[in-house]
């Protein structure tokens, strides 16, 4: 079951988010992790001061020293990228790689809570519109899946009843399945993550207890517990679910940490990530999303 995983991220200095969040986790659950990063990072950007060092040449002439070595992959998982050109060399990547059963998962980082990143502009949302054309499965939270589709511009929750509208204009963006995350419901305190299961054709809605804390790493960590999870054999709701469960295992036994933009406290539970059994959350009940 161990497959070949290329992690196509930023690389932090200082920080639990992005390559420094995924590699531990997914080594953990019994893969070979590979990375290509797309920027160095002083560190996470909740200091308020950082540097960014971005990698694109290095990113294409790495890729050239693959192909001439014959390196396959299973999986291509990508986060956050700088450059449109960044963007073309992964495609192109993609078009070009060996094995016909390559997955390609996308988390479309660009921003969170109805707006963009400190640092990111407009055009990044035509940039990721053209990166999840070419993914099997595309990541987004609520805010950045409304910057992708143009629904719901600027708004932190929407009603259940426009989830599925909302996955549907990102389906119609390319991507196969969709996952979005942080889903704030109007009139109700439970939050949701929202899934369309291409092999299914069906809408599925997981909900979960907002934690009103806010650590970086959190969508990193989401998204490799589901690669891991998937490249395991579990149906993409069942991944989803299991990553939801890990993230609020994390949250949970890092909340005393004294300096929460350093991120979830990931080795120090590395073993336990897997082991969600005491996670009440994940009792509740999965609600399918039908149309009309």
């Amino acid at each position: 079951m161990h497959k070949n995983i290329l992690l196509i991220n930023d690389m932090p200095g200082y920080g639990k988010v992005a390559l420094g969040a995924m590699i531990p986790i997914l080594s953990a659950m019994g893969h070979y992790i590979h990375n290509l990063p797309t920027a160095l990072v002083s560190n996470t950007l909740d200091y308020g001061k950082f540097e960014i060092l971005e990698t694109t040449e290095y990113m294409r002439r790495s890729i050239v020293v693959w192909n001439e070595l014959g390196f396959t992959f299973d999986c291509l998982c990508t986060g956050f990228l700088v450059t449109e050109e960044q963007v073309d060399i992964i495609r192109a990547f993609a078009d070009e790689e060996k094995n016909k059963n390559l997955l390609v998962i996308s988390d479309p980082i660009m921003g969170d809570y109805g707006k963009l990143y400190n640092g990111v502009d407009e055009s990044r949302i035509g940039i990721m519109r053209k990166l999840i054309a070419r993914a099997d499965i595309v990541i987004p939270n609520l805010t950045e899946a409304c910057f992708l589709t143009g629904l719901h511009a600027g708004k932190t929750e929407i009603a259940e009843s426009d989830i599925k509208t909302l996955i549907e204009g990102v389906r119609a963006l390319g991507p196969k399945s969709v996952v979005v995350t942080s889903i704030a419901l109007k009139g109700k305190k439970e939050r949701v993550v929202g899934v369309y299961d291409h092999k299914l054709d069906r809408t599925f809605c997981l909900p979960y207890a907002h934690v009103p804390v806010v650590v970086p790493g959190t969508g990193d960590i989401f998204s490799a517990v589901m690669t891991g999870k998937l490249l395991n054999g579990d149906p993409l709701v069942e991944a989803v679910r299991m990553a939801m469960g890990a993230v609020r295992f994390l949250i949970d036994h890092s909340l005393s940490s004294k300096d929460t933009f350093r991120g979830l406290l990931i080795e120090k539970f590395i073993t336990s990530i897997e082991d969600i059994s005491k996670i009440t959350e994940l009792n509740e009940d999965i609600r399918e999303i039908r149309q009309g």
